[in-house]
């Protein structure tokens, strides 16, 4: 019976020094972590940043670059480094490393996210430890996954993980910026992103890295909906794989309800995974079914619509307040949505013919956070 399978990802500004190189050191420490872990039954993916942090120090580079193809120079100089940084201790000790780069582009797709998944799943059964990153050499804007912290919820879905790892610059979640407030205080452990815990996050304050704690807690609260339980520590605090796995009270851990409605399959895929074109803001009451009874969005709860999309496409869904509550297929295209929204069925099947009254999003293709 194999044990649990636990996803962590690990952030360029933890990876690097003080100058900005790979720090190897900590690098083997991180592997010795790995080992052990296998030792101990576990099965682990490495979502590794730190390729283009990894290229500017081979290139010489003293600031990040500000053009995407200086930036994807440094990745592909990068990536290579990285690699072998992992390679190297893992085969030291006996264990292989397989390195899997993914885009965006490469999971929108179903059958690529299907792929994917296979390849990770096989890496592991061949007794390889997976090591996943950005492919950065070639992503484009559109289909960046913005940064690793979601990539690493993505993974996490897409293999089923019983544990995600965000291993952090930073203790975990605090209620306050503890660099500028003394009275901050670390939060270990959040049963409901709402909308105090998300004012709590903030942005990178790294120049290695994107992203910041508020991309962190946005990914939690993605896995949260997986049912996923997710820990957000800091990297370079000795053992702290080994001491998060075996269940210590460390960093903030964001745990989902044992007995709640865990989302699978393709409704991970499309809240995780696809590319988000537009918004659809809901009043109170719809806002109220969809969250608390699982209702589909009509257009009569619609009030306004953002971006332009086509039928099939993937869009945000807000609440009156403008705050994130769900992502699904939206099943009207944006100039069509401006017009039916605010509409019952009824009349829209009378304008416009019973097969135009369908819900605004399906509650079968929408994920809920």
């Amino acid at each position: 019976m194999p044990g649990r399978l636990i996803v962590f990802k690990i952030g360029s500004s933890t990876l690097v020094d003080e100058k900005g190189a790979l720090d190897r050191p900590f690098i083997r420490s991180l592997c010795d972590q790995v080992v052990a872990l296998r030792e101990a039954g576990e099965r682990v993916v490495v979502v590794s940043s730190g390729a283009a942090a990894a290229g500017r120090d081979a290139l010489g580079m003293a600031e990040r670059p500000s053009d995407i193809a200086t930036l994807q120079a440094c990745a592909a100089v990068g990536q290579t480094a990285l690699t072998e940084a992992y390679a190297e201790v893992l085969r030291e000790r006996g264990v292989a490393c397989g390195q899997v780069l993914l885009t965006r582009r490469d999971v929108v797709d179903r059958e690529g996210y299907l792929n994917a998944r296979n390849t990770i799943e096989r890496l592991l059964d061949l007794g390889c430890v997976p090591v996943v990153n950005e492919n950065d050499t070639v992503s484009v804007a559109e289909f960046t996954f913005g940064d690793n912290d979601m990539l690493g919820a993505i993974v996490s879905g897409l293999v089923g993980a019983d544990l995600y790892v965000i291993m952090s610059d930073v203790d975990g979640l605090y209620t306050a910026n503890p660099s500028e407030d003394p009275a901050a205080e670390l939060i270990p452990l959040v049963t409901e992103v709402d909308h105090s815990i998300s004012a709590m996050a903030g942005g990178s304050s790294s120049s290695f890295g994107t992203g910041g704690m508020s991309s962190k807690v946005r990914a939690a609260r993605a896995m949260m909906a997986a049912g996923i339980p997710t820990v957000i520590c800091e990297g370079r605090r000795p053992n702290v794989l080994c001491e998060v796995a075996s269940g210590a009270s460390v960093g903030t851990r964001f745990q989902p309800p044992a007995d709640g409605a865990h989302e699978h399959g393709r409704k991970l895929w499309i809240g995780l995974a696809e590319v988000v074109r537009g918004t659809l803001r809901l009043d109170e009451g719809a806002t109220s079914a969809v969250v608390e009874r699982g209702a589909s969005i009509l257009p009569v709860g619609v009030t306004h619509v953002d971006g332009a999309f086509a039928s099939g496409e993937v869009v945000n869904v807000t609440n009156p307040e403008g705050e994130l509550i769900g992502r699904g297929v939206v099943r009207y295209s944006s100039d069509d949505m401006q017009r039916v929204r605010g509409l019952k069925l009824d009349v829209i099947a009378r304008f416009l013919g019973d097969e135009a009254a369908v819900p605004a999003v399906h509650r079968d293709e929408l994920l809920v956070f």
